[in-house]
């Protein structure tokens, strides 16, 4: 009876683990994704080659010389071992080694500012964190939504990213990389759902009291014909996105519903981006224009 109960607690935890996995990077949907964790896998396994033997070593070390083990050998004035100190130091090198190769080589591979090949055309989404909220604007159909990404499963996605204030992290687990988006720049993700589903997105970079709500689904849609459908439905809304509009949007708020935007500012994202350049040359126009005034002032007086 009590080994039955045993078995099954250690059953119970095992899935109760492998439940923990679901939904998240461990339970990848897009090829990104998929390369990223089998990265992690192997990271894992290679320090595991390390990390286990000592585990097993402390162990029966601990067990061997136990107090009342007479019989066994100890030999307190030992001090060197050749093969010891060989193994510690080459086991630890190889495996450094071997890490760094694949590290330079999935450094180059999954560059998220590096396009899929092979995959087709991209479809481009450009994405604002605001305070707190998503705005994803699609350039090529003219419209936007807030907390709702909409794409076609199989297609790759050029993702532009940057953000209205805070720096924030743009992040969908199942489908792959993370990455910042910060006021003034412009950050790039490419990305790909290998089937269809709703995946979980949110901000990975706390942002203030509204982080929480950071949240949106992103819905990979079965064909291009369903992408289409739900374009139309948003443009069906008859809500516009001017610069004014946007002005009113990026006002703080907490927890937003799903809403649309039927028409959109013709390069509205280049704008928010380039906001605080505009203003920065707006103060060097008027930083040039004071000694102009002072001189001409002081010139002025003199000849008076």
């Amino acid at each position: 009876m009590l080994n039955r109960n045993l078995c099954n607690s250690a059953l119970g935890t095992l899935l109760l683990a492998l439940t923990g996995c679901k939904g998240g990077v461990l339970d990848p949907k897009g090829q990104i994704g998929i390369d990223e964790k089998n990265l992690i896998i192997i990271a894992t396994v290679l320090m595991l080659i390390v990390v286990i033997p000592v585990i097993v070593m402390t162990l029966y070390f601990a067990w061997k010389y136990r107090d009342g083990q007479d019989h066994e050998v100890y030999a307190p004035k030992w001090a060197h071992s050749t093969k010891i100190e060989a193994a510690v130091w080459a086991i630890p090198i190889v495996i450094v080694i071997i890490l760094g190769v694949i590290t330079w080589q999935s450094t180059q591979e999954l560059d998220p500012y590096k396009p899929l090949e092979g995959k087709g055309e991209h479809l481009t989404v450009e994405v604002v964190s605001l305070n707190w909220k998503w705005l994803f604007i699609y350039p090529e159909q003219g419209i936007a939504s807030v907390n709702e990404l909409v794409f076609p499963a199989n297609v790759p996605v050029e993702y532009k990213i940057t953000s209205q204030s805070t720096m924030n992290s743009f992040f969908i687990p199942q489908l792959g990389s993370q990455i910042y988006s910060m006021a003034g720049m412009e950050t790039k993700l490419h990305l790909i759902a290998n089937e269809p589903g709703t995946f979980k997105g949110f901000s990975a970079n706390y942002s203030g009291a509204g982080f929480t709500g950071m949240k949106f689904n992103a819905i990979a849609t079965p064909t291009q014909a369903d992408f289409d459908t739900w374009v139309n439905k948003v443009k069906s809304q008859k809500n516009t996105l001017y610069k004014a509009d946007y002005d009113a949007l990026a006002q703080p708020s907490e927890n937003n519903p799903v809403s649309y935007f039927s028409d959109v500012e013709e390069g509205l994202f280049h704008t928010i981006v380039m906001k605080y350049m505009q203003a920065h040359g707006d103060m060097n126009k008027k930083h040039k224009a004071l000694p102009e005034h002072s001189g001409h002032t002081m010139h002025s007086e003199g000849e008076e």
